[in-house]
């Protein structure tokens, strides 16, 4: 059923101010929420709802508002549930820059504006009075974002960066020219060693089993737990081929339970309907080799969708997870790079391959037509149009502009890292491909609105900086003249 609107009330109540009558109006958030238009995500997720059944929705303003709350400052869907009723910080280090605010083009912010007390928070989610209770449980937010999918959240990111054009943090002519590179969003899964899945998969089954009233003849739950111990102490002492002992100790009992219960749930229709899922899983485990690469072997168990992707890095030759192009401002606009386009891109497709659609997405979602991508040479044999691509370390066709700006596209990496370490983009927690797309378009939104609030606090303080300096250098008063 869809979302209650809320009531016009037509007059002051007389027992409850109103939260805009105890808030800052000068406040980041309360500006941020002013430049947005809500009513632009009720006419893309309201259709999703049907009329006259069910329970009626959650309105649509909160969790919009949450979501991006969450994805601003990197938090959890419960760590943004309890910022809504209480002062609490933000996750890491307040952001600070060098310089007044007069002469730096940086927002200088102290610790304490970095905290983002809760009604500030509920302001931005659309409530009108103070609420001293939270008006749903963190996993609706689960059930929404199911709701909307992987390809709806886009709205909110083409919104950060409609609202980026209103307050001027951003030109349109900065979206003409654009940076693109890609990178991996990391899942939420530990490095997978050979005996870490394998000693999972027991206690999968073990667990299984024992909810669906299976008996088994061993479970091998404490000799597993030894065995996994065992091998990676010896990996770590450098003695692999005693390691290797035990790790196919692990491969042994694992095929023995998927063996066991096999057997004893043939025949049984629930049963077999309920472990089919894990069973398959569990299966595709056994028969993989460590030698063995491509996009069907198994990494983990509770996110099977996982890749291995090469990266080459020093200290990482190898991420988990989901490949991930970006899109960003070639030249820094005022309110700093902003992302333009961000997609998920399952099965490890070569970067190449995949930029004709990342141009695509990015004209799409800002009504620009891109003049120039600039990209590095993983992108060599593109299926892009050529004459509006410029390659890192490209001869041909390339003028000062054109050299100037090219400069500027390792500027792209900083700007990744920031999504990682300040967002939710380097630590993926969302369930299933879904999960991994809705997780890069959210990630990219609350850059952009990290951004922005960044530029209105700078704003608002370098125009209270003109006006302290107009008056300290403004004409003196006429001083009355000493009597004689």
């Amino acid at each position: 059923m869809r979302p209650k609107q809320p009531a016009a009330e037509p007059q002051e109540d007389l027992f409850r101010a109103r939260l805009q009558t105890l808030v800052d109006p000068r406040h980041a958030l309360v500006r941020l929420a002013g430049l947005i238009d809500w009513g632009r995500f009720e006419a893309a997720f309201g259709p999703l709802h049907t009329d006259g059944i069910g329970r009626p929705g959650l309105p649509t303003r909160p969790m919009a508002g949450l979501h991006l709350l969450k994805h601003m400052d990197g938090l959890s869907d419960g760590a943004v549930c309890t910022r809504y009723l209480d002062r609490s910080p933000a996750r890491g280090r307040a952001p600070s820059w060098r310089g007044n605010a007069a002469s730096s083009h940086r927002p200088t912010v102290t610790p304490q504006t970095y905290f983002r007390s809760s009604p500030y928070a509920q302001l931005f989610c659309g409530e009108v009075h103070f609420q001293h209770g939270l008006p749903l449980d963190r996993s609706s937010m689960t059930r929404w974002r199911q709701r909307i999918g992987a390809e709806r959240p886009e709205v909110l990111l083409t919104e950060s960066l409609a609202a980026a054009q209103r307050c001027g943090a951003v030109e349109e002519k900065h979206l003409r020219r654009v940076t693109i590179d890609t990178t991996v969003a990391p899942k939420a899964v530990t490095h997978p060693t050979d005996s870490k899945p394998l000693h999972r998969g027991i206690e999968i089954l073990v667990r299984l089993a024992r909810r669906h009233g299976v008996g088994l003849r061993q479970s091998y739950l404490r000799v597993a737990k030894r065995a996994r111990r065992e091998a990676a102490r010896l990996i770590h002492s450098g003695r692999r081929r005693q390691a290797e002992r035990q790790v196919r100790q692990l491969r042994t009992w694992l095929g023995r339970l998927f063996r066991d219960i096999g057997r004893k749930i043939a025949g049984d229709a629930q049963a077999e309907a309920a472990l089919a899922g894990p069973l398959g899983l569990i299966g595709r485990l056994l028969r993989q080799r460590r030698e063995d690469r491509g996009r069907d072997k198994l990494y983990s168990l509770h996110a099977p969708e996982v890749e291995c992707i090469g990266k080459g890095k020093a200290h990482a030759r190898y991420e988990f997870g989901v490949k991930v192009p970006i899109a960003t401002t070639n030249a820094q606009a005022p309110g700093g790079q902003f992302v333009l386009g961000a997609r998920a891109l399952p099965g490890n497709p070569y970067n190449g391959h995949t930029l004709a659609a990342q141009i695509a997405q990015t004209e799409r979602l800002t009504s620009v037509e891109i003049e120039r991508a600039y990209v590095d040479r993983g992108y060599r044999g593109h299926d892009a149009d050529r004459a509006r691509v410029i390659l890192s370390g490209q001869k041909r066709g390339v003028t000062p502009t054109i050299r100037r700006e090219r400069r500027r596209r390792s500027a792209i990496e900083p700007v990744i890292g920031h999504m990682k370490s300040d967002g939710l983009l380097g630590r993926n927690f969302l369930l299933g491909t879904q999960g991994d797309a809705a997780n890069v378009i959210l990630a990219a939104a609350g850059h952009n609105l990290r951004l922005l609030r960044a530029w209105l606090a700078w704003l608002f303080a370098f125009l209270l900086s003109l006006i302290r300096a107009t008056r300290c250098t403004g004409p003196r008063p006429m001083e009355r003249p000493e009597p004689a």
